[in-house]
């Protein structure tokens, strides 16, 4: 804020203060905004690193020993969990983008430009609660296995990669729930905006 002084018509000078309102940017949007953006950055970015490699006896014969076989889990083997990195990865580029956007227009801005928002943010909420339901059945199958179609579990054998997993599926939860609280929180501000006319 700064205070400029006038001179006045008449040669007196006058102590008016000029201030210029900064644009104005809701708190708890700003908070949810990067909120989304970094924890679907962190899940994208623990989904993309885990693997773990783990040595398989496996029985061909009785009568011979096992042979030791090195197997890998890793988040590229399955296309669910390959869609929940790239869906992870869009919405924290998303949330980047729109809160420059935001920042820079503020949501007093043109209708347009907040419906907009709005309807982009309910995207990244569709998209991300697909990816992680994708993502949490496939989980779910590798726990407890589905005895119906006699595929094995296999979180007891690749435990960290499991846990890994987990914590980043909860970790994108928590951010498409933040994006759902900037859709709720928008169209809270519309209501409000209908009502006061």
């Amino acid at each position: 804020m700064e205070s400029q002084y006038k001179p006045s018509v008449t040669g007196v000078e006058s102590h008016v203060k000029v201030v210029e309102k900064p644009r104005n940017v809701p708190s708890s949007d700003f908070v949810l905004r990067i909120l989304g953006l970094l924890l679907t950055l962190i899940a994208a970015v623990v989904t993309g690193v885990d693997k773990q490699t783990k040595i398989i006896p496996l029985t061909l014969i009785e009568t011979l020993p096992p042979l030791r076989v090195p197997v890998t889990a890793k988040w590229s083997d399955m296309s669910a969990f390959m869609y929940f990195v790239v869906a992870n990865a869009v919405a924290c580029s998303y949330a980047a983008i729109s809160f420059l956007v935001v920042t820079m227009v503020g949501r007093r801005g043109k209708g347009g430009r907040v419906l907009a928002v709005m309807l982009l943010d309910l995207h990244m909420v569709g998209l991300l609660f697909s990816a992680t339901g994708a993502a949490a059945a496939v989980g779910v199958i590798g726990k407890y296995g589905n005895s119906h179609v006699e595929w094995k579990k296999v979180c007891n054998v690749f435990d960290t990669f499991c846990h890994h997993l987990a914590i980043s599926l909860a970790l994108s939860l928590l951010g498409s729930l933040s994006f759902l609280g900037l859709v709720l929180l928008a169209i809270f501000n519309l209501h409000k905006k209908s009502r006061a006319k």
